[in-house]
């Protein structure tokens, strides 16, 4: 996962640069999607660990290159976040210190101006050589078992207490305390008057006199929703969280331009069929628009799943992308676009294909990759595929599991 997220962050800058990937990162469904089309588990929140930890030790040696820094991390690693920052302050010329106290600013709007029941984890911070940054950081509700991603963007940014989130991630708690919320700001400026007029034991006295009132609250104000990720409880991939049209398109495409462009223009050792269908959607991650990523989902369909949904990781497969991305990023550093082109071809097939092509359906797909698993070195938290002549009774041994 660290070397094929570095090699989609750098395909990425490379086509339409830093801001560009940062935008993405603060997109929940594209960071969902690229989770997903790495391995990671298709709709896991450990995707939030698992993508900003790849992109941390995978971009680190290509900072000076790409001008882009990965600071934070979950639990004790977030809190080292300032000192991170201050230290890529000295190398950079940056205002670290700034960028740190942003950090921590941050972290306590979404802890306690936003009260949700969410209790924040981790925390990531990407920043550009121009000062540009990105945060995505995540809360667990221990009870619910559920957790809640905040992404943030400094593009466009003009309040950190003024709707400030670029979208947010999770299933709606009903209603929470938000102060951070546009409409708040009267009731922010209310609070500090109360404060310096009243004093706290006042204002605990008038807070139990208001708790006892039987008066109804006035209805909310509606607001423009900001791109909201709901992932379903279930772990298996099921064809509802599929755009099969998609799909189809993607592995429509991949039997079009493969004999074209991957056998003999890269002329990239081992590469076959299905490697060529993994390709299909890295490449829609790498040049796929917003709305291509509502279904992230589909892009668990390249590499599988470390908890073996909706099939075990083929990691001759995976190898064989990373092979691909690595020749075409390098080739394009020389100038040498062919490869990367051929990607984009790939992409651009895909959405013209979708169209009018038809398939199987996600069942047959996902039971040819068992078929195959073996052969493609699956594997996953559970061990090594077996051939299929054993895998019946490999499967009378496994102990039964929800697989979380």
């Amino acid at each position: 996962m660290t070397t094929l997220g570095a090699l989609i962050a750098e395909a990425v800058v490379h086509h339409y640069g830093r801001d560009e990937f940062l935008r993405r990162l603060a997109h929940p469904f594209w960071f969902q999607s690229f989770g997903a089309v790495m391995g990671m588990d298709w709709h896991s929140s450990g995707i939030t660990t698992s993508v900003l930890g790849a992109l941390k030790r995978g971009l680190k040696p290509l900072s000076g290159e790409l001008g882009l820094h990965i600071c934070g991390g979950r639990g004790a690693q977030s809190r080292k976040t300032p000192d991170e920052l201050m230290m890529i302050g000295e190398r950079t010329g940056l205002d670290g210190a700034g960028l740190g106290r942003t950090s921590r600013l941050v972290a306590k709007v979404d802890s306690a101006a936003v009260q949700d029941g969410f209790d924040l984890y981790l925390h990531g911070f990407i920043v550009a050589d121009d000062g540009h940054w990105v945060i995505v950081q995540q809360g667990m509700n221990g009870d619910k078992r559920q957790a809640r991603r905040y992404h943030w963007f400094s593009e466009g940014l003009e309040s950190f207490v003024n709707s400030p989130h670029s979208a947010i991630e999770g299933r709606s708690q009903g209603e929470i305390v938000n102060l951070a919320d546009r409409r708040a700001e009267k009731s922010r400026h209310d609070q500090l008057d109360l404060l310096a007029t009243l004093g706290p034991d006042r204002i605990i006295r008038e807070a139990a006199a208001l708790a006892s009132a039987t008066e109804p609250p006035p209805a909310p104000v509606a607001q423009p929703l900001l791109p909201h990720l709901i992932m379903p409880a279930h772990h298996d991939v099921r064809e509802s969280d599929v755009n099969m049209r998609r799909l189809h398109g993607n592995l429509a495409a991949a039997a079009d331009r493969g004999p074209v462009d991957f056998e003999e223009l890269l002329l990239v050792p081992g590469v076959g069929a299905r490697t060529v269908k993994a390709l299909a959607l890295v490449a829609e991650v790498v040049h796929g628009a917003p709305c291509r990523f509502s279904d992230p989902a589909r892009f668990s369909i390249a590499h599988g799943g470390k908890d073996r949904h909706p099939f075990p990781v083929p990691l001759k497969v995976y190898d064989e992308t990373i092979n691909v991305m690595k020749s075409a990023v390098l080739k394009g550093k020389l100038g040498r676009e062919e490869e990367l082109q051929a990607l984009r071809r790939l992409d651009d097939q895909s959405r013209t294909m979708e169209r009018y092509v038809t398939g199987p359906d996600l069942k047959e797909i996902v039971a040819g990759e068992f078929q195959q698993s073996s052969a493609f070195g699956g594997r996953s938290v559970f061990g090594w595929e077996q051939p299929p002549e054993d895998a019946s009774v490999e499967a009378r041994k496994r102990p039964r599991t929800n697989n979380r």
